[in-house]
């Protein structure tokens, strides 16, 4: 039998590659130990996005001294290929929401900052393609703080230079691009992302994301405005209007400045990570395919890796089971006309979630195990796939 490996991050708990390994070692110690295995730890453009590629692009980890989100000093990476000079950098390193604890969470405090020390670092590696993943951030800031750090200037209203900007969008009232890096309009970009929101209005950036990033929704209309004021200046600045083009409100309002200042792609994330480790071709060798992630429900249908998985798998008519750290309600509903779909959640005992997070590789090695025994003492027959019937 041949088994395809792969999982999205489990964000908090596992990389996609620590979720691989552990759904291996499952493997390994169920009835199926025999079978052939190829492991292809999946992303969209969120936290894990440079691991998955490492292996497919026979790239390095160069790691960079950066800022979190909020101006603490850390270490990020990105992966590198010197023969293509490509370069592959995901948001959530140094600007990602799990880089914060809950109450640090401030939309008024984070910024892009990071993001853009690890992109200098890049084009000062000599990069002439990039692929930035955008998932996962814990910022507001429409990408202010990123472009602040490629040498772009905010003026506040007496005209004095913003030292740090951040989510307070509304303290800007004047854009000077003059002294932005040069190079970042030579190198080729592509964005990934799964969010196709607009920048602005009901499905923007705010209303629909800002309240994981710490927005209060009683301060949502400030945030709002604050983002539409940047927006009209980046029109001034740019002579680009991308605040309703898909995905400008991915990352808190970063893909619009992607877009408007560096010429950035959108494509999806799942799509180009596919693409880029010849997913399909490896789902066409498989017998299963096993994916999953931190938690399935319904934002898992639209646009997020493990349901691309799935659904490509099917289509090829093949099983697939999803573990999940949690599983709703309605996404199990989502699935219940595809026989050949099985979703499982780690754990059906009800535990503390930091618990839960923190052996997250541990039960998602046992749960592995433990359906692979039920798959293979027939409990489930999907289409004659188990022992040969």
């Amino acid at each position: 039998m041949n088994i395809l490996v792969a999982p999205d991050s489990f964000k908090g708990s596992m990389t996609s590659a620590e979720a691989a390994e552990a759904i291996h070692s499952g493997i390994r110690n169920s009835p199926f130990t025999g079978a052939k295995v190829e492991m292809v730890p999946m992303a969209d453009g969120g936290e894990g996005t440079v691991d998955a590629l490492l292996a497919p692009l026979q790239a390095e980890k160069v790691t960079v001294k950066t800022v979190d989100p909020i101006g603490r000093k850390t270490e990020g990476f990105f992966a590198w290929n010197g023969d293509r000079k490509l370069a592959v950098i995901e948001t959530a390193a140094a600007s990602g929401i799990t880089l914060l604890s809950g109450t640090e969470l401030n939309p008024s405090v984070a910024t892009t900052h990071g993001t853009g020390i690890i992109m200098k670092a890049a084009l000062d590696k000599g990069a002439e393609e990039i692929v930035l993943g955008i998932g996962g951030s814990a910022t507001a800031d429409g990408g202010a703080g990123f472009l602040q750090a490629l040498g772009c200037e905010f003026l506040d209203e007496k005209g004095q230079l913003i030292q740090r900007v951040s989510g307070r969008l509304e303290e800007i009232h004047r854009i000077h691009t003059g002294n932005l890096d040069g190079r970042v309009k030579k190198v080729k970009l592509v964005i990934a992302s799964d969010v196709k929101n607009p920048l602005l209005g009901e499905k923007g950036a705010i209303a629909v994301f800002g309240p994981q990033k710490g927005v209060l929704k009683e301060e949502i209309p400030f945030y709002e405005n604050g983002m539409k004021q940047f927006a009209d200046l980046t029109v001034k600045a740019t002579g680009k209007d991308y605040r309703d083009a898909p995905g400008a409100g991915a990352a808190g309002g970063f893909g619009f400045s992607l877009m408007s200042y560096l010429n950035g792609e959108m494509k999806n994330g799942f799509e180009l990570i596919a693409e880029l480790t010849s997913l399909e071709e490896k789902i066409e060798w498989a017998d299963l395919v096993i994916s999953g992630e931190g938690k399935l429900d319904e934002q898992t249908f639209y646009g997020k890796g493990p349901m691309g998985v799935a659904r490509t798998a099917l289509e090829k008519n093949k099983i697939v089971l999803l573990f999940g750290g949690s599983v709703s309600e309605s996404f199990i509903k989502g699935t219940y006309h595809e026989e050949n779909l099985i979703p499982v959640p780690l754990t059906h005992e009800i535990i503390p979630l930091q618990q839960a997070m923190s052996q997250g590789e541990k039960l998602l090695e046992l749960a592995c195990r433990q359906t692979l025994k039920t798959l293979y003492t027939g409990a489930y027959r999907l289409g004659g796939f188990i022992k040969g019937e």
